[in-house]
């Protein structure tokens, strides 16, 4: 019995000694404020009249709700085989294509017999000739893509209409497509098998909304339901631009300075590193370091509209694998953590987010959808290769 009992309060002190120490962790843990640069909400992925099979979709409505909700910006991403590719004379010359306050980028889907990718671009661009090319072999597309120096980023990757090109074409994936959190499963899972060949490749979002609620004279179409489970902001992409333009806003696309989150409304990931060991978490979500082989320091918080009461479940994900589950709660959840990258060979790490998702009452059957995902983060590199 004694023994019984000295081995049972020895577990007790241990115990005690970890809360002891997490709980000092988690108070000694600090928000990070960035003195530089702005973050920036947005869709990536939106169809407005200009798309055949859109529904009571203006652009002039698509933009006016993006105001109501509070986004940055925004890409009407219209679907260039509807009008030949002849996007330049179609959704840009709309009399609506214009905004006091909303960045518009200049975009279209890229929509071919192997699969669909969005352009994304900070000023006009001949997207005819992106068209032209859809056939033709991967070497000679890319010719086109970089004269035209856009971004090309591949849509839902691994369903309907996936994208059947090589990925040394795109800066990034749509890794969340639609509320539809679940369906986004294999495109997590192609994700991770292109960060592990070493590309350092941005994931973001784009709710593919096509129909929204008529107003005025509109009539209901057979899809206008749709609009109350999926449209613009289900998900929203976060992007930490240097500016509010829209050069800064495409720039951080590419360099992977990108979170989503499952609406408008839900907190913000924010992903830190401090490689250094000097208590400065320099390193963020896009950013690439020479491992020395020691532990470094990282930092999860989430910014914005949490839920003061909810438990946020933060999982770290280490090359393509589960390393943690951790949670946290408060008015600025946050969780700190350290790991050894390899000191040879690539590694990297994101974030992915649950719990209890934010009310948007703008869509209100949206939240259901999304589950319980409430945002992921880009990556953080050690030994990658930016010239790969």
């Amino acid at each position: 019995m004694i023994v019984k009992y000295n081995i049972t309060i020895g577990m007790l002190c241990i115990a005690l000694s970890l809360f002891m120490s997490n709980a000092k962790a988690q108070e000694e843990a600090k928000p990070v404020i960035l003195n530089s640069g702005v973050w920036l909400k947005g869709d990536l992925h939106v169809h407005s009249r200009h798309s055949t099979e859109s529904s009571n979709n203006s652009i002039a409505k698509i933009i006016n709700f993006s105001k109501s909700v509070k986004m940055d910006y925004v890409c009407i991403t219209d679907h260039d085989n509807h009008v030949n590719g002849d996007v330049e004379h179609h959704t840009w010359a709309d009399p609506e294509f214009k905004s006091d306050s909303l960045l518009l980028l200049y975009g279209a889907e890229w929509t071919t017999t192997r699969g669909h990718g969005n352009v994304f671009s900070d000023k006009p661009y001949k997207h005819q000739r992106l068209f032209d090319v859809r056939d033709e072999r991967d070497v000679n597309i890319g010719k086109v893509k970089n004269s035209l120096g856009i971004h090309l980023s591949a849509n839902h990757p691994s369903g309907k209409d996936n994208f059947g090109f090589s990925y040394d074409l795109v800066q990034s994936i749509e890794v969340w497509n639609s509320s539809v959190w679940p369906k986004n499963a294999n495109a997590i899972m192609i994700w991770d098998d292109m960060l592990s060949s070493g590309r350092m490749m941005t994931g973001r979002g784009g709710s593919d909304a096509h129909h929204g609620l008529p107003t005025g004279s509109e009539k209901p179409s057979a899809n206008t339901y749709q609009a109350e489970y999926n449209y613009v902001g289900t998900p929203t992409t976060w992007v930490f631009a240097k500016e509010k333009s829209l050069t800064a806003i495409v720039d951080a696309l590419t360099h992977g300075k990108v979170s989503v989150s499952s609406n408008p409304f839900a907190p913000r990931v924010e992903f830190y590193a401090d490689a250094n060991d000097d208590g400065k978490f320099e390193m963020m979500m896009g950013d690439n370091s020479i491992s020395k082989g020691k532990p470094v320091k990282f930092l999860v918080q989430l910014s914005g509209n949490t839920l003061p009461d909810a438990d946020y479940t933060i999982t770290i994900i280490k090359n393509g694998k589960k390393l943690n589950t951790y949670h946290a709660k408060g008015k600025v959840p946050m969780v700190q953590f350290e790991d050894a990258p390899e000191i040879k060979g690539r590694t990297y790490y994101r974030v992915t987010v649950e719990g209890t998702n934010t009310a948007y009452p703008q869509v209100p059957k949206s939240m259901a959808l999304s589950e319980n995902m409430v945002g992921l983060s880009n990556p953080i590199y050690f030994n990658f290769d930016p010239k790969f």
